[in-house]
């Protein structure tokens, strides 16, 4: 069955809506007007929380609503509601009539079609009977809590989500998709006299519970985070000033996400409020440094097989060996700037107007082994975990915790450090890339992004890579 088929299910049989009546609703209200679209959305989602050894909440929600949207040169019209009938829709269209009125006279082309699909057409929430999920989740707190007497306490989280949409033109074209996802998640807090420490690790993406309940899978999270908890328990306080850091792959691609992906996209560079707004063919990162945002991997929690303006998901290349290449676009963005989007309209729900935002954004693998890599350094630190950050799009200044980290000293992993902070410019620190490994890995599936007051599912990687003088903001006295 189609996806099409089964939202036309969902968003008409169910509620009596009637098809063309929307479409003619649509038509009507987007008359005039540069772009627009009619959004509808279905989903279902649950978590539950196991913690110091018992449920601690559970949630189960079902959402349902449209957001009908309409676009005159750079102005928007947005209506949402969450009841789902043909007097809504209605009452939508004529709310975003007033912006039609003033079209731009530059329509948009429609979206391409695609046969693609990244993902599996299952619903994870279906998958196991809440009994058994809370059983999983008593075994992993079992299992943590046999492995070392320094664990002091121990927390375990399934989530997932079975999200439906339909998208409908003012000239009737629809495009469809149905996004499961999941994600488990363990974190771990280990004593040790008077000092306590944490360690966390999680997995997930666009596919059902199977690959992640298999205790080969879950004992490996487990372990993980355990990992970092003892490791934190011998942390020393980090030093501070300029230094060699070295960045571990996979995760730590948060940072090149947050310094330097919302600075590629497409609505600040636009507005030029970007720190790379005007430099597409310039040199912006050392020889070497290519990023891609690619929204088409399969299963990969940032992945869509469809935006959710209709524009099939892409490979987009932002960044090839230090030159500039373009930028991530919705079809607004797109569309003034004379661009082509790029499938990153993307939205938190219903209620939410699209705007640009990354997938699964990544810098290719170099060819250096990753021990060379740390070997050349005489000292720094080399950061294999990072949690929150804040930056500044505009100057792409950026300020980055580490969670786990190490020092390097005469080309070797030392002590472990505690508060250790990155502190730098992401256009600047582009430029700093000295050397690049061959161990580039995408991280295990749990990153969400947010912008505007809105969340999204995303994928960041990364591979080894070294820079010179990078400032370090420590807690050693």
């Amino acid at each position: 069955m189609s996806n099409i088929t089964q939202t036309s299910d969902l968003f008409f049989s169910r509620t009596g809506m009637d098809e063309g009546r929307v479409e003619t609703i649509v038509g009507d209200a987007l008359h005039g007007a540069d772009d627009g679209e009619l959004f509808l959305e279905y989903r279902q989602s649950e978590s539950i929380l196991f913690d110091d050894g018992r449920v601690k909440s559970a949630t189960f929600d079902t959402t349902q609503g449209f957001g009908l949207r309409a676009v005159a040169g750079e102005a928007a019209g947005y209506a949402h509601a969450s009841e789902l009938t043909e007097a809504a829709i209605s009452r939508a269209g004529e709310t975003v009539k007033a912006v039609a009125t003033g079209q731009g006279g530059g329509y948009s082309q429609l979206p391409a079609t695609t046969n693609q699909q990244l993902y599996a057409d299952i619903n994870p929430l279906a998958e196991m009977a809440f009994e058994d999920k809370v059983a999983l989740l008593a075994e992993i707190d079992a299992y943590a809590r046999g492995k070392d007497p320094r664990i002091h306490q121990v927390t375990a989280s399934m989530a997932a989500s079975w999200q439906a949409v339909q998208i409908i033109r003012s000239d009737g074209a629809m495009a469809a998709d149905i996004r499961p996802m999941v994600r488990l998640n363990v974190s771990i807090v280990a004593a040790q006299g008077d000092r306590m420490e944490t360690g966390s690790q999680g997995v997930g993406g666009r596919a059902g519970y199977d690959q992640w309940i298999d205790p080969s899978a879950w004992r490996q999270q487990v372990d993980e985070a355990l990992r970092q908890a003892i490791v934190n328990l011998d942390s020393v306080a980090a030093p501070a000033g300029e230094m060699t850091v070295v960045l571990g792959p996979g995760w730590p691609g948060i940072l090149l996400h947050e310094a330097i992906g919302h600075g590629l996209e497409g609505d600040f560079n636009r507005k030029n409020t970007s720190a790379f707004s005007g430099l597409i063919g310039e040199r912006v990162a050392a020889p070497g440094v290519t990023v891609i945002d690619d929204g088409t991997l399969m299963n990969r929690r940032g992945s869509l097989t469809i935006d959710d303006e209709g524009t099939p998901s892409s490979e987009t290349v932002l960044i090839e060996d230090g030159i500039l290449k373009g930028y991530m676009h919705d079809r607004l963005n797109a569309r003034l700037m004379g661009h082509k989007a790029t499938g990153n309209g993307r939205r938190e729900s219903f209620a939410h107007n699209p705007i640009p935002r990354m997938t699964n954004t990544y810098m290719l693998g170099g060819t250096q082994d990753p021990e060379e890599i740390i070997g050349s350094a005489k000292s720094g630190l080399y950061a294999v975990n990072f949690g929150g950050g804040q930056v500044d799009i505009t100057s792409g200044k950026f300020v980055f915790s580490c969670t786990e980290a190490y020092m390097i000293e005469d080309g070797k992993i030392g002590a472990p450090v505690k508060g250790a902070t990155l502190i730098g410019s992401g256009p600047e620190a582009l430029k700093k890339v000295r050397m690049i490994g061959n161990d580039m890995a995408l991280d295990p599936g749990v990153g969400t992004c947010g912008k505007d007051g809105q969340g999204v599912p995303v994928g960041v990687g990364q591979p080894t890579i070294l820079l010179d003088d990078l400032t370090v903001g420590g807690t050693a006295i």
